[in-house]
């Protein structure tokens, strides 16, 4: 493009030499290397908080060190030394460690090597076994032990915490092995709880929880009621935990009855029922397609006083939802709030949810009729996900969607940036673009609009609408208020401009984006080039490509593609081949547009044969035809009378991942039958509605 090369000379070189750095990408971590020792006498540092006394689990109100973070590479250089325990030991003398729940913590999760977490949990449950009882604690060594395990109890590491002179606590017991069964390691968690006395730890219902809590996870509900049999024989006996754990087992998989059994069970043991145990059985009638079941223990729950929770209700209506035809479920759980007044709120939200993934529009207008009716006001969260349904799937959007949510902003509502923006979008498409600005107008009145992000998607939603003025004046208000414009900003404005043929815009654009300090990326360069093949200037195009490699940027695949499309579509078929040919010599790797585009205008221009190396290289490369492709090559192909040919390429084209489309077929069968060919022409038209049903 001739002003492009202007413009390059008004740049400093400094800004055309700029390298391109991703924002806020930090430095590889192996590039880290730790500033301190370890220690090998006193002195003076800080690993996790300093401070003039120790603090125990039970003590939460401590001040932390400003700046002073926590230095994991070197606590994990510590846990990986054989005297692991006696260097920590030496920091919490010195008064350089501050145990606390939210440091322990952090080091729990910081760690890279799974046994490091684990070693580290063993020396702390020594000095205060309260940390492991602390909730945060015991869910970050969970989720760790699991994500970076198995931890395994190796001779080696149970000779080195022998050596320790530390033990393994029961609460570090239950976790490790909670840990194994999230990972499927029924038989190790059996065999590992057969051998717990060489750990120095005695049998306890404790235990028999966690293992069998872990086998029924790792889904060996056999295992699980062996050890549940074991129990009296190590004088240990079930509680209710223990029975929730099977119930929990048993309903997961549909086998409601042995769960009704062990309730009953569990009853005359003296231990009731309790809101989870319900809460199961409602999930494992679902389970089991027994809706009016899971409905009853509803009801049961409200016989015997026990109140459902969140998690009740959210299994009922999840449950439902699950096991039965949408609409259906719909109607059910319509009349039951309606009925209920317990966690309307809950019960409507979750509903609200439901009705939104399965993408019921027209439901989710009803029902928030209905609920509201009764008062039901949904939180923002779940409204702009019923927001984008409605959006997506009504027909008519403008009419009711705007609606709804007028009225809920009426109620008190506050939606989210996400709904409006979805809602605009809905209005622009619909071509009603005057209550598509109001509702943009109050989105700015709400101050949602208030950052350099909020202000691209802003405009790249007026862009795609290709409401040029409306992008425009964002982009001046943004400037107005002291929001400075990205790269982003400026790269989706061209898009815009580029699309709707305004190249001259764009060019005074990308004046002020080298005004503004930035230098153009491959993005940039790549909507220009796709903006003046837009118009016609194939010429200002290929200048703006040379231009682009001038700046020191590796033109792609895409960036090719949009000129190879051009010279197609004009029919200039031997500088598109040059192109391909050119991109290879640089090590671009052409894509199947990039094939496609050729095959197709060769064929436009029956130069099938070359149309066909083209295909066939194609397929060579790995890469696939899509269904336009194959629908023009093999009309190509017919129309020279070479049916064979085309007849077998019809008929490959399953073993390449595309399945011939009704006008495939129809060219085939018309080919076919035109020249007397009726029982070929049969067999297609079987295949073809064999494969539909």
């Amino acid at each position: 493009m001739r002003w492009l090369s202007s413009l390059a000379s008004r740049v400093s070189p400094a800004l055309r030499t700029l390298p391109h750095k991703p924002a806020n990408r930090s430095e590889p971590s192996s590039k880290i290397k730790p500033s301190k020792p370890l220690p090998s006498a006193p002195h003076k540092g800080n690993y996790f908080a300093l401070r003039n006394n120790l603090i125990s689990a039970k003590n939460t109100n401590f001040r932390v060190a400003i700046n002073k973070p926590i230095d994991h590479l070197y606590i994990a250089r510590i846990l990986s030394r054989k005297d692991w325990f006696l260097l920590l030991d030496h920091e919490l003398n010195a008064r350089r460690i501050v145990l606390n729940p939210q440091a322990v913590a952090s080091v729990l999760q910081n760690q890279e090597n799974p046994l490091h977490p684990f070693k580290f949990s063993i020396w702390v449950s020594n000095i205060d076994p309260l940390f492991l009882k602390n909730h945060s604690v015991r869910s970050v060594l969970a989720n760790t032990l699991f994500r970076k395990g198995p931890v395994v109890l190796s001779v080696e590491l149970l000779k080195d915490i022998n050596n320790s002179g530390l033990k393994v606590t029961e609460d570090l017991l239950c976790i490790l092995i909670g840990s194994w069964g999230r990972l499927g390691l029924a038989k190790y968690c059996a065999e590992v709880f057969g051998q717990i006395s060489f750990l120095g730890l005695s049998l306890s219902t404790r235990l028999y929880n966690a293992v069998i809590d872990a086998l029924v996870k790792s889904n060996s509900l056999d295992l699980a009621y062996l050890k549940f049999q074991q129990m009296p024989a190590d004088n240990c006996y079930p509680d209710r935990f223990t029975y929730n754990i099977l119930i929990h087992g048993v309903c997961k998989i549909g086998i409601v009855d042995e769960a009704l059994r062990l309730v009953k069970q569990m009853e005359g043991l003296g231990f009731l029922p309790n809101v989870r145990t319900y809460t199961i059985l409602v999930d494992g009638f679902c389970n089991s397609r027994r809706v009016d079941e899971a409905f009853g223990v509803m009801k049961i729950m409200r016989d015997k006083n026990v109140t459902p929770n969140e998690a009740t209700v959210r299994s009922l209506v999840h449950g439902v939802f699950r096991c039965m035809d949408p609409s259906k479920a719909f109607e059910l759980l319509l009349s039951f709030v309606e009925r209920e007044s317990l966690l309307f709120k809950v019960a409507c939200d979750t509903i609200l949810y439901c009705l939104s993934i399965n993408h019921m529009a027209r439901e989710i207008a009803v029902f928030l009729k209905k609920s509201g009716a009764k008062g039901y006001l949904p939180d923002s969260s779940t409204f702009n996900i019923a927001m984008v349904c409605l959006t997506k799937e009504s027909a008519h959007p403008q009419h009711d969607v705007h609606d709804i949510f007028e009225s809920f902003i009426h109620r008190g509502g506050k939606p989210g940036f996400g709904t409006y923006l979805a809602l605009i979008e809905a209005m622009y498409k619909s071509g009603n673009v005057d209550e598509g600005n109001q509702i943009f107008e109050q989105m700015i009145k709400d101050g949602l609009v208030s950052s350099v992000f909020s202000y691209n998607m802003v405009i790249d939603c007026f862009c795609k609408a290709q409401i040029m003025d409306m992008a425009s004046k964002a982009f001046g208000d943004m400037q107005q208020k002291g929001i400075p414009p990205n790269l982003v900003t400026f790269n989706t404005l061209l898009t815009g401009y580029c699309k709707a043929g305004e190249v001259s815009k764009a060019h005074e654009l990308l004046i002020m984006l080298l005004e503004h300090g930035f230098k153009p990326d491959i993005f940039t360069f790549s909507t220009i080039i796709d903006g003046l093949c837009r118009v016609h200037q194939i010429d200002d195009a290929f200048d703006c490509f040379a231009e682009m490699v001038r700046w020191g940027i590796t033109p792609n695949v895409i960036t090719y593609n949009i000129l190879l499309r051009s010279l197609c579509f004009v029919g200039d078929i031997a500088r598109g081949v040059r192109l391909m040919k050119s991109m290879q010599v640089d090590g671009i790797k052409p894509d199947a547009y990039s094939f496609s585009y050729l095959i197709q205008s060769l064929c436009r221009m029956n130069k099938v044969g070359k149309a066909e190396e083209f295909f066939l290289a194609m397929l060579r490369s790995g890469l696939n035809p899509d269904n336009y492709t194959y629908s023009v090559f093999i009309k190509a192909l017919c129309d020279l009378g070479r049916l064979d040919v085309a007849k077998e390429i019809f008929l490959s084209m399953e073993a390449y991942d595309c399945l011939p489309d009704s006008s495939i077929c129809n060219v085939m069968l018309d080919s076919l039958v035109q020249h007397n060919r009726f029982e070929e022409a049969c067999r297609i038209v079987k295949s073809f509605v064999r494969r539909k049903n």
